[in-house]
């Protein structure tokens, strides 16, 4: 059995030139419920915001579409003027009907009127990581990389992310910008994008995991208690933290409304997974 704690890379170079902590901060959840309408309580959710930078955070993720607008104004109310070395990455594609409700539109208009809008809440005069939301099945994708190449020669828009896409949707956007990040679905028990996160491992593009722990996948709970319990952590910790272990290009943005509970998400950094964990948990069957 071998018992060494695995070393984990604790920064990542988004663009080659944005050096950020890999254990960063998911903006989605201090909005209301349903991720539509302000938070119940507006003054946790700025110090939500504060203590996150305290903690080491500097790559925040949000997006137009969270509240809507709501997630930008509040990282602007508690933050700004932000931090030297704060990289907010923003998003547009989506449109928001009511709680829970996510049409998308990533036509050129639409994507126009949310990065303005971004800029204008967000307080800043370039977004440093502009990530198309999702590629819009009534528009031709190039008709949105057209549009977002032309807003970074601009210079309103830094780098180019892209999310819930594939290698072919990748390599399609690359003929205009350079992708520097990829945010899909992914955890340890929810491995369908495996094929993606390695390719972008492989160009040094970041790859940003949402929904990081699987809570369907019941099959997966023993194996992650298993070791929860060993380190006395959580089994949400665990699976962060095999997230960190599994690939040096995995930025994580948990999300959280509560300061106790960012505090807790923080300690899955300092969690060392053994190579026998590693195992463990490479070897839960993904959903």
């Amino acid at each position: 059995m071998n018992n060494e704690a695995v070393s984990i890379e604790k920064n990542f170079s988004i663009g080659g030139d944005l050096p950020v902590n890999r254990m960063g901060y998911g903006a989605m959840r201090i909005t209301g419920k349903g991720i539509w309408g302000p938070p119940k309580d507006k003054d946790e959710a700025i110090s939500v915001l504060k203590r996150a930078i305290e903690l080491g955070v500097n790559f925040i993720d949000t997006a137009d579409s969270y509240g809507p607008e709501i997630s930008e104004e509040l990282i602007a109310e508690a933050l700004y003027p932000y931090p030297a070395e704060l990289v907010i990455g923003t998003k547009g594609g989506l449109l928001r009907t009511g709680p829970d409700e996510w049409p998308i539109n990533a036509h050129p208009d639409h994507l126009k009127k949310a990065l303005e809008g971004s800029l204008k809440r967000l307080k800043l005069e370039r977004i440093d990581l502009y990530q198309l939301h999702r590629i819009d099945p009534n528009v031709p994708a190039e008709q949105s990389f057209e549009f977002l190449q032309k807003t970074q020669e601009q210079g309103l828009i830094r780098h180019i992310g892209l999310s819930e896409v594939d290698i072919d949707i990748i390599k399609k956007a690359q003929d205009f910008f350079d992708v520097v990040s990829v945010q899909n679905m992914y955890s340890v028990d929810n491995r369908k994008w495996e094929h993606v996160l390695q390719y972008c491992k492989a160009h040094e593009i970041a790859f940003i995991p949402w929904f990081p722990l699987n809570a369907g996948n019941v099959a997966s709970q023993d194996k992650l208690k298993q070791i929860a319990d060993k380190h006395q952590a959580t089994v949400h910790q665990v699976a962060l933290s095999w997230l960190l272990n599994h690939a040096d290009n995995i930025l994580l943005i948990p999300g959280t409304s509560s300061v106790a509970h960012l505090e807790e998400n923080m300690q899955a950094a300092k969690l060392e997974l053994t190579d026998d964990d590693t195992q463990v948990l490479n070897s839960i069957s993904p959903q």
